[in-house]
């Protein structure tokens, strides 16, 4: 009998876009969450969920292992997770009734639990983690299969009392992440993640987490698992983990899935060094902010490590909709760091936000001109998107009805009363895209007839998409416009 069965509730399948990408990033949450357990010496079963077709898949896992504990943990690293969509937490509610079926003590951390707790305990979960994962889970795990202790001092932690969700002290973040083992890679299924990357990108990507926390205030974003506060690894563990990966999985890329990558002052210098000194070269993916980028060398000190691309929030091209959001940050701060970046041959991208509060048509022709003007290699584009525990949320819950989250990740509904219907978003996004899309293809054809000689195939495939490109944009134009009515 397995002690801990370990798994998390993000299905591949039930995100539509995503799938279609077959660009997947492992359960790293659940994989420190094993590391750790296994660390402090329990039989423990790690089963990933990604390429399930359903929670059902789950049923052979429990029969083989018969665990005496069953924990859902979804990652609180990845913005598709701290989205709680609704088609995984279906997939959690049958795997808690599933588990629960099989006498297994279930346990449930996500952020979609960490807010909606007596969603998940009413369903069968027996505890759910709030906040941070790995000290709490150990103290349980203690407390159930070792030796049972007073369940309320045990901080982190919600569970039924006399029918009632109750509550313990909130878990205070961890510190020193270097006191924590590294994720249990040994325990994944690497060739699948590794077949999905080489097919459709031709490189293999993991992610890695340097940091945990983020110490800004936009007033959209929520920190339900890690919370305002801002801990680093140092960069000779992470380095550490880095050349494993390597020489191990044969990874030749790497997203840092950290919501700020290199805030604490020289980390980014040290961390290029010890990536030199131990002879490693590798391309990876950032997110930051452009404040930060733009401060002393750090542009320098990111390509020198190897930056490949560095994604911002712009999300507007106008200063009263980022400064509605509580962003911090300023148009002509974008416009800097992207050149800056460009210069130093790091990729800009943009994630883009549409349909914030007071957000007019003049606002969104202020976005599209700015990303038009500065042209970044890549763009992502959402609608705002209210989560519990934001400044936003409590602006607009008082109009969220029965529809609070998406079903999955292009769904784009507006769940509050926005200037235009979520029809518009919908378009919008598309029409966005389309003109960027086409603007990136005019560029290339420019340059291939500059030089025709290099980069043939792709530039002359890019020369031959603007015969499609032309008449679509045209059409999702016309097709936006038709929507663009204020409600």
């Amino acid at each position: 009998m397995t002690d801990i069965l370990l798994t998390h509730s993000y299905f591949l399948r039930f995100d539509p876009k995503q799938w279609d990408n077959q660009t997947p990033y492992p359960p790293l949450a659940t994989l420190y969450s094993s590391s750790v357990l296994r660390k402090a010496g329990f039989n423990i079963a790690f089963v990933d969920s990604m390429f399930w077709s359903g929670p059902n898949e789950i049923k052979p896992e429990l029969s083989k292992h018969t665990p005496k504990i069953v924990f859902i943990c979804d990652d609180g690293f990845n913005y598709l997770t701290k989205m709680c969509l609704t088609n995984m937490r279906e997939a959690a509610f049958e795997m808690i009734r599933l588990a629960k079926t099989s006498g297994a003590a279930v346990i449930m951390s996500s952020s979609d639990a960490t807010d909606h707790p007596e969603m998940y305990l009413g369903c069968g979960a027996d505890f759910v983690i709030a906040g941070e994962v790995e000290q709490t889970l150990l103290e349980l795990a203690n407390h159930i299969l070792r030796e049972p202790s007073d369940l309320s001092a045990i901080k982190g932690l919600i569970y039924l009392k006399d029918g009632k969700p109750a509550r313990s002290a909130a878990r205070p973040n961890l510190k020193e992440l270097d006191e924590l083992p590294d994720p249990a890679w040994d325990l994944l299924d690497i060739a699948s993640y590794k077949k999905a990357w080489m097919d459709r990108a031709g490189y293999f990507s993991m992610n890695v987490a340097t940091t945990r926390g983020c110490p800004f205030h936009c007033n959209w974003c929520a920190k339900p698992i890690y919370g305002q506060r801002y801990y680093t690894r140092s960069p000779e563990r992470v380095v550490n983990e880095i050349k494993g990966l390597v020489e191990k999985f044969g990874i030749t890329h790497i997203w840092f899935c950290d919501d700020i990558f290199g805030l604490k002052p020289g980390w980014v210098q040290k961390f290029g060094e010890q990536l030199k000194a131990a002879g490693v070269r590798i391309k990876f993916k950032i997110q930051s902010r452009v404040d930060l980028l733009i401060k002393e060398n750090q542009i320098d000190a990111l390509a020198m490590a190897g930056c490949d691309e560095a994604w911002v929030g712009a999300e507007s091209g106008s200063q009263k909709i980022l400064d509605a959001m509580d962003k911090g940050t300023k148009i002509e701060q974008i416009h800097q760091a992207t050149q800056m970046m460009k210069k130093a041959g790091i990729k800009p991208c943009f994630f883009l936000q549409f349909g914030y509060l007071g957000e007019t048509a003049e606002d969104i022709q202020a976005t599209i001109k700015m990303v038009m003007e500065l042209m970044p290699h890549d763009i992502g584009i959402s609608v705002s998107y209210p989560l519990p525990g934001t400044g936003f949320y409590e602006k607009v819950k008082s109009q969220l009805k029965e529809k609070t989250n998406w079903t999955d990740s292009d769904e784009l509904a507006m769940m509050f009363k926005s200037t235009f219907p979520s029809s518009f978003y919908k378009i919008l996004q598309r029409y966005v895209h389309a003109e960027f899309r086409k603007r990136k293809a005019l560029m290339a054809a420019k340059a291939w007839m500059v030089k025709p000689y290099k980069n043939v195939l792709p530039s002359f495939k890019k020369l031959l998409s603007l015969a499609y490109r032309y008449p679509q944009t045209a059409y999702v134009k016309q097709k936006m416009e038709k929507y663009a009515k204020p409600l």
